[in-house]
């Protein structure tokens, strides 16, 4: 298509002007160069002419109704243009006028002007009058509704206008002094409100103090707070530490709600009134004139020490509901219970002052003309909570009168003897005795309560104690619990936590505060001391005294121990007392070690307590000799050899295992009997008799010993487990022991090695009193057997048949040591004293038979009746058929046949009997009959060596 096609269909050309195309169209036909292409030109037009011409039929045919809607439009519009050109004429011409109409009454007008602005400065004055008058009324309804925000600009407000745009309207001065009041008054109520969100931001209601089973950490509290029933329950942005508040957020109060559902808003208003009012100081010359503006560090002592108040007296009233007496019971859970509480109401108060200093860095952070100088700080809070704690602890723990009570400081050393406690003590002189003294008369009486209250006015704190009478918290202190140093046991960790929070938060300079620094003086000075000197009065008490270590509990305390055999008072009462101070090292963590050492202190000395009793039973007289049977059981070789005994090995044996099985067969405990009685033989058996005074004549001696021994061995077996309890708790223990509910601290390795040797000092004593007794029993056999054969006659008349006066006596020994023994020693080491005793006793007889010269049958029935006497009691006593016995009365039996029958038996059945014991029977039976001639008796041992070897080569074949 060229190009007046394209302009004659280019919708672009429909919207130009009619002119402008016809002359593009003129050009087109200009630049032709014949006629012929102009008339080609021409028809190729009139044919688009008509084609458009046509279209544009069809066009307004189909849209006629909106062309002529649209040109009934253009007519309308244009008639209103034309009828707005002639009122805006019209308008110039009026305006035209009014200017020259105006400019002939100017002075008139401006007249009028400056009459209507003085009317309108009069009315607004008056409705800020009106407004003035309404302030009074507003100010109640918004301190009513506890707005303290918008009464505090509405009051500031109201008397800026009162002093400058009011000053002069005399009318108002009666009002102006009463808003002046009222600011006075104002600030007093926020002084007071913050001070009530400062210390009853967890009312004391909120405190539950209903009993329960356990000890509780303050879950009542958290319990409360987490009660939607609760009127002041913490918002979330309360709980948000203050540390984290937006310094440069705007404080704004809204009307429509509560302002007490925030806290922390709500004393973020008070400090932002307090600063409205302007009464926070802005030099330092006003902190000279005003000590404390704010109201609020002179206030922390008396509202921290109410708060003590009530909590006790809720807990008072608690407890007094439930029909319980405080008073009546030195129960110290009920101080603890108040600790917590306080604890926790004393975090929050702290909580709040901490919100109320970043409010006033709020303020200070702004740009406000305040010299950067707070009033107080976290510090100032935190000791005097420190003090009012300090001044509640010295109230309960007694510190008063356990002052003048002190012991000396040096009892936790190691090296400290106590030994004054269990020593004898030397004869005192005696004291001349006054007639009469005065310390009863009415004068010494008061004269004594005047020193008395001066010492307390010089020790203690006159404002605390005034403090204290005025708030009532002495009176509620009686009523919780008796006041003692012990009450320190039951606060010591909560206590300790508490303070371990107050360090943190305050940057001390010597790393401890104050409030610790008491605690460990008091520990150190008065409470340490305390449980030092009733510790060893009471053990002193248990183990002075000649019988001290005679006597025993009573069956009560046995069946409450869970023992079954009499224990000794002073090791129970020595027991009772390390059981204390175990408790109070779980009480009092910190103190571990000092503790331990006084343990280890106390175990020194009732050692050797026992040590000494000990000597004082088996030494005799004065001499440093011992009796027998504790001179073996000290003789390492021989104690040695008599714990590798299976006798004493089952003794050791873990109640676990399986007891009933043999540690060694028959023939093997024959043979180590055998070497026993061999070596006791060997010992004793010589031509002198025992003398009377190296053995134990006294069988009540022996009880002590037996008491001894099961109270000693008990109570290694409870320290034994309180060393592993210790070493489990040692930084180098690899144990996995499981520990108990409180564990023990960390000990120092020195001390944990001390307490094991005592350990084993203690059992090394009772195992020595059980072999005492095992040797001593066997002494007296030999003591009673001797003599049967070296002094009495075997070969007397018909008529002297009877048992031996001296087995007798040794029945007699035997019955009263099983009487005494019985009763103090358990069932298996009851055995073990008296078990393989008729081995022994027919090896001695046995064995004696070398020294009886002569021998009748008279005198064999005499001897066999001595072995059947024995052999019924030691039955009656091991419940046990002694076959050795049996097996001496059939050696003494074969004195009744001749040698040649003996050699004879002993072809037939083989020998009994050893070789030597051979000899002797033959050497007795020669000298019984001097018939025989000593070359007889030659041959008969020639023989009876043959006929041995060749049973001997016999059954080894």
């Amino acid at each position: 298509m060229d190009e007046t096609e394209r302009i004659a269909t280019s919708p672009s050309s429909k919207g130009r002007e009619t002119s402008e195309f016809l002359m593009r169209i003129v050009r087109t036909l200009s630049h032709s160069a014949d006629f012929e292409q102009r008339e080609k030109e021409k028809a190729r037009i009139d044919k688009a002419y008509k084609q458009s011409d046509k279209k544009l039929g069809e066009l307004v045919t189909a849209h006629y109704e909106d062309l002529t809607k649209v040109t009934q439009d253009f007519s309308r519009m244009s008639k209103c243009i034309n009828d707005s050109r002639e009122r805006i004429t019209k308008i110039r011409e009026d305006l035209s006028s009014c200017k020259t109409l105006l400019h002939c009454k100017r002075d008139e007008l401006r007249r009028l002007w400056i009459e209507g602005v003085e009317h309108k400065a009069m009315v607004a004055l008056l409705d800020q009058v009106e407004l003035i008058k309404e302030v009074p009324v507003k100010l109640d309804n918004f301190i009513i509704s506890k707005h303290y925000l918008h009464a505090t600009d509405l009051l500031v407000n109201a008397v800026a206008k009162l002093e400058k745009p009011l000053a002069g309207i005399d009318a108002l001065r009666d009002l102006k002094a009463e808003l002046i009041a009222r600011n006075e008054q104002l600030h007093e109520t926020l002084i007071e409100e913050l001070n009530k969100q400062i210390y009853a931001a967890v009312p004391d209601q909120s405190v539950s103090l209903k009993r329960s089973s356990s000890y509780r950490r303050g879950s009542n509290l958290t319990k409360q707070l987490s009660d939607p029933e609760c009127k002041q329950t913490k918002p979330t942005e309360l709980l948000k530490p203050p540390e984290m508040m937006d310094l440069n957020k705007e404080i704004k109060e809204d009307l429509n709600g509560n302002p007490e559902e925030n806290p922390a808003h709500f004393i973020a208003v008070l400090v932002e009134a307090l600063f409205v009012l302007r009464k926070i100081p802005d030099s330092a010359e006003r902190n000279k004139k005003m000590k404390d503006p704010l109201g609020i560090k002179s206030k922390i002592e008396p509202e921290l020490s109410a708060i003590v108040a009530r909590t006790s007296q809720q807990v008072v009233d608690s407890y007094a509901q439930q029909g319980e007496s405080l008073s009546s019971q030195n129960q110290p859970r009920f101080l603890l219970e108040l600790l917590e509480n306080v604890f926790h109401q004393f975090r929050n108060v702290a909580r709040m002052h901490k919100i109320v200093l970043r409010n006033l860095q709020r303020i200070i952070v702004s740009g406000v003309p305040v010299r950067n100088e707070l009033l107080y700080d976290m510090n100032d809070v935190w000791s005097k909570i420190q003090a009012v704690l300090e001044l509640v602890l010295r109230e309960y723990l007694d510190v008063q009168t356990s002052s003048r009570q002190r012991a000396p400081t040096s009892f936790d050393e190691p090296s400290t003897d106590i030994n004054s406690y269990f020593s004898k003590k030397k004869p005192t002189k005696s004291k001349k005795i006054s007639l009469f003294r005065f310390d009863a008369s009415i004068h010494a009486m008061s004269t004594n309560s005047y020193v008395d209250d001066n010492m307390t006015f010089d020790t203690g704190n006159l404002f605390h104690v005034n403090l204290l009478s005025e708030v009532g918290l002495g009176k509620h202190q009686m009523e919780m619990c008796k006041p003692s140093v012990n009450n320190i046991t039951a606060i010591f960790m909560p206590l300790e936590a508490f303070i371990k929070e107050v360090e943190d938060a305050v940057a001390c300079q010597d790393g401890t505060s104050s409030l610790q620094s008491f605690v460990t003086e008091f520990i150190q000075n008065i409470f340490l001391g305390q449980v030092h000197a009733t510790v060893s009065s009471s053990i002193a008490a248990a183990t002075k005294g000649f019988d001290a270590l005679r006597h025993v509990v009573d069956h009560k305390t046995q069946k409450d121990l869970g023992v079954t055999r009499p224990l000794l008072t002073s090791t129970v009462t020595v027991d009772r007392n390390i059981r204390k101070l175990q408790e109070l090292m779980q009480s009092l963590p910190t103190y571990g070690d000092q503790f331990l050492n006084m343990i280890c202190n106390i175990l020194k000395e009732y050692r050797d307590t026992c040590n000494s009793a000990y000597r004082g039973i088996v030494q005799i007289e004065s001499d440093e000799k011992r009796v027998i049977s504790a001179t073996w059981a000290k003789d390492e070789d021989i104690s040695r050899f008599l714990r590798s005994l299976p006798s004493w090995r089952s003794l050791q044996m873990s109640e676990r295992q399986d007891l009933s099985k043999k540690l060694c067969s028959e023939e093997e405990i024959r043979t180590l009997n055998s070497k026993e009685a061999l070596i006791l033989i060997s010992n004793l058996s010589s031509e002198a008799i025992i003398p009377q005074q190296e053995i134990i004549t006294d069988v009540t001696q022996m009880r002590t010993i037996a008491n001894v021994h099961e109270s000693l061995e008990w109570f290694a077996g409870r320290l034994r487990q309180f060393c592993e309890l210790l070493s489990a708790r040692s930084p180098n223990s690899m144990n996995s022991i499981e520990l108990s509910t409180r564990e023990y601290p960390p000990v120092s390795d020195k001390s944990l090695e001390s307490l094991k040797m005592l350990v084993k000092d203690f059992q090394d004593l009772a195992e020595i009193c059980l072999l005492l007794l095992h040797l001593e029993v066997r002494v007296h056999c030999f003591y009673f057997l001797l003599p049967v054969a070296k002094q009495s006659n075997y070969a007397g008349p018909i008529d002297d048949l009877d048992p031996d006066s001296n087995v007798l006596k040794l029945n007699k020994d035997l019955s009263a040591m099983e009487e005494m023994l019985v009763q103090s020693l358990q069932p298996q080491k009851f055995k073990y004293i008296f078990e393989s005793l008729g081995f022994l006793v027919s090896s001695i007889l046995m064995s004696s038979i070398q020294y009886l010269k002569k021998i009748n049958e008279n005198g064999i029935k005499k001897m066999c009746r001595n072995l059947f006497a024995i052999q019924q009691n030691l039955t009656n006593i091991t419940m046990a058929r002694e076959t050795d016995l049996d097996h001496a009365r059939q050696y003494y039996e074969l004195l009744y046949m001749n040698p040649d029958d003996v050699l004879s038996l002993i072809v037939e059945k083989g020998p009994d009997y050893s070789y030597t014991e051979y000899v002797s029977l033959f050497q007795l039976y020669q000298k019984s009959h001097p018939h025989i001639k000593p070359a007889n008796l030659d041959t008969l041992l020639h023989k009876l060596e043959e006929v041995m070897n060749k049973t001997q080569n016999g059954s080894s074949t």
